[in-house]
């Protein structure tokens, strides 16, 4: 059976990131891909030139639609933007029974801010302890933990298991933004934990990298009962896929990943 996907996030003209990176992860990873758009923005490679957000009842009816119609297997959660979008997803994911995968986008690459401020709170107490697995780099999780961004390895576990407590079943804390030789991300859950470690890539086209995992992680969940599993093959994944960047031509600032990597030639 080839499961169904659902993301939830905002909408990248570009391609790189948001809705469009997910369908295409999900794709790569074996999934159909479904969407409920929460925000349209004006972005290119160089940056976010605005935002508009969608209406937060008009949400709640995308993401019913799906729902209603539509075998889900397992959700991804991306850019919501302000708290009403974050209450109104809440809303429609209680009670499903499916993984739920969170990726806490509130700072776009070129450090334009996705999420309100005053929005934290409300992802930080309704859908991170609906969550099965979330996935902030480390200015996100120091944000949703209000502490300084962790600068080793040893701060990144400790920021893990804060981030635990606040009740999703895993934490993947990629590890991205420390200076090693390798891209360190700490998965954690309780009674266990994980380094998944990979060579630093030397490209500047990572456009969409947390977009693309957390969707990688979504459709691997949909087929794996397995958390660690999963993790790992979306890890490898993403590696691929930035390994296959500099392959396309798109943009001359932060390029996108190549979500097919694996068919090329």
């Amino acid at each position: 059976m080839i499961p169904n996907v659902l993301s939830i996030a905002g909408s990248d003209p570009s391609g790189g990131a948001g809705i469009q990176a997910d369908l295409k992860a999900i794709s790569a990873n074996r999934a159909y891909g479904m969407a409920a758009i929460t925000a349209l923005t004006v972005q290119n490679t160089r940056g976010v030139r605005a935002v508009q957000m969608v209406d937060a009842g008009f949400v709640a009816e995308q993401i019913r639609a799906v729902f209603d119609d539509i075998a889900v297997h397992a959700v991804k959660i991306g850019m919501l933007g302000s708290s009403e979008i974050t209450a109104a997803v809440a809303d429609g994911l209680r009670g499903r029974g499916i993984p739920i995968v969170v990726d806490p986008v509130m700072v776009a690459k070129g450090g334009d801010r996705l999420l309100a401020q005053e929005a934290v709170a409300a992802l930080r107490e309704l859908l991170l302890p609906m969550a099965t697995m979330i996935t902030p780099n480390l200015p996100e999780a120091a944000d949703l933990l209000d502490r300084a961004e962790a600068q080793s390895r040893e701060e990144m576990v400790a920021q893990a298991e804060a981030l635990l407590a606040l009740g999703p079943k895993a934490v993947f804390l990629k590890g991205g933004h420390l200076p090693d030789a390798e891209s360190p991300d700490l998965l954690l859950w309780p009674g266990g934990s994980r380094w998944i470690t990979a060579p630093r890539i030397g490209t500047k086209n990572t456009h969409g990298t947390g977009c693309t995992l957390s969707s990688a992680l979504a459709a691997q969940l949909a087929r794996l009962s397995d958390i660690e599993a999963a993790a790992l093959a979306a890890k490898a994944y993403v590696h691929g896929a930035i390994a296959g960047a500099d392959n396309l031509n798109v943009g001359e600032g932060h390029g996108p990943t190549d979500h097919f990597f694996m068919t090329r030639t």
